[in-house]
């Protein structure tokens, strides 16, 4: 007898492919990874400034129009909210002028004018960014002096906004003992006076020259020679139509204030300086009353 005929069976097994697990984690790590570059990067932007260059950062950052109320915390951090009643003001309530007793009366801050004078210094810093920016532009609208632009120097200070004309090797801007300018430096002061009469800044002109190198002998007084070149410089911006009344002094420093201190003998030492300052707007007579 035959054994029946058994049906052969192939068992084929299929693999089930693993579950997505998505990619949220990679945006998270790529979010983590930017958080902390950007934080690196502000600690060593911080290590690398100076304390006046945090203070210019964060008055520039400030608020320009505030209301002449402060709300917060108070205490040691000054800490300000705003609400319903518009922005409140960011500097320190003692600073502010008209705040309010308990009595709710106003009392007045003999250190401030008014509430703009909160934030004058930031509006100053916005206000010397833009006066810079048209100083350097009236120079390069005249091309037949570029060859001068090492010898224009156009820098912010604590008093406002420098313009120097200072020697350089190879080039000066006045002759040797001379107080009467070369007719490029005449051009140059030419071209920045109409930019200096639409400002409204005050200026002051200051001289300045080189030290001596020992053993040598100067041919003039270093004062009388700085001290005519800044009226040198004055007279030219006046007769390009600033009013004597924008200078508030000239003069001349000989060779007591060198750029290069370590290096008082220099070219770049011998400069003319023309300062926009800073001054708060003047006040009208009815303020005094």
């Amino acid at each position: 007898m035959t054994k029946p005929i058994q049906p052969i069976i192939i068992k084929k097994v299929k693999k089930a492919a693993h579950a997505h697990h998505g990619g949220a984690w990679k945006i998270a790590y790529a979010d983590f990874v930017t958080a902390m570059m950007a934080f690196f990067l502000l600690m060593w932007l911080i290590s690398m400034t100076t304390q006046e260059q945090k203070i210019g950062l964060a008055e520039y950052f400030a608020p320009t129009a505030v209301s002449p109320s402060t709300n917060g915390a108070g205490g040691m951090l000054w800490g300000t909210a705003l609400d319903t009643s518009g922005s409140k003001s960011s500097a320190p309530r003692d600073t502010v002028m008209g705040a309010t007793k308990e009595d709710g009366t106003r009392r007045a801050n003999p250190g401030r004018t008014n509430d703009r004078e909160v934030n004058r210094p930031a509006a100053s810093m916005q206000d010397n960014h833009s006066a810079m920016a048209s100083l350097r532009q009236a120079l390069q609208n005249m091309p037949e002096i570029a060859e001068l632009s090492r010898n224009i120097l156009i820098e912010p200070t604590k008093e406002g906004i420098n313009v120097s004309l200072m020697d350089q090797d190879g080039r000066s801007m006045f002759p040797e003992g001379s107080v009467q300018p070369h007719e490029r430096t005449r051009r140059v002061l030419e071209a920045l006076a109409p930019t200096l009469r639409r400002l409204p800044n005050r200026l002051s002109v200051t001289g300045h020259t080189a030290a001596a190198r020992p053993g040598s002998d100067r041919a003039v007084n270093p004062w009388s020679l700085t001290a005519g070149r800044a009226l040198a410089v004055r007279e030219i911006l006046s007769g390009a139509g600033l009013p004597d009344d924008r200078f508030t002094s000239v003069v001349g420093r000989a060779d007591t204030e060198p750029v290069v201190p370590d290096n008082p003998y220099i070219s770049p030492n011998r400069r003319v300086t023309i300062t926009l300052l800073n001054e708060a707007p003047a006040l009208p007579p009815s303020a005094f009353r």
